[in-house]
């Protein structure tokens, strides 16, 4: 289960890698999807991946956690496990970490909007 934590930060780290890499000139501001990233960067040359992909894949991580340790803990309550207790304690505490940051990322995005939605043009 930890790896698909792991997997979720090394695609973030990865699209931060790539997005720090933009090449941005005047007259590719104004053509959207005209930005690419740069493939000098790091030696990166992985394409990157749409932020609602990675976004969708995160969200798909936690649920798999909650329902991992939901799942490990009734388990274990009907004695069905050979799972210890710590196990199942150390699962569930990476469901309660995820779904925390999960609402992080969240409440960043939403700030984030409304940020961009008091602008003035």
């Amino acid at each position: 289960m930890s790896s698909s934590i792991d997997s979720v930060l090394s695609q973030i780290r990865a699209a931060s890698q790539v997005n720090s890499g933009l090449k941005v000139g005047f007259d590719t501001i104004a053509q959207p999807g005209s930005i690419r990233p740069n493939s000098d960067v790091g030696g990166v040359n992985a394409q990157p991946e749409a932020f609602s992909n990675i976004l969708k894949q995160g969200i798909e991580s936690v649920n798999d956690h909650q329902m991992s340790a939901a799942d490990m803990s009734s388990k274990f309550e009907l004695g069905q496990s050979d799972k210890t207790l710590a196990e199942v304690m150390v699962q569930i505490q990476k469901a309660d970490v995820s779904f925390k940051a999960m609402t992080e990322v969240r409440n960043k995005l939403v700030e984030a909007y409304r940020e961009v939605m008091q602008m003035s043009v």
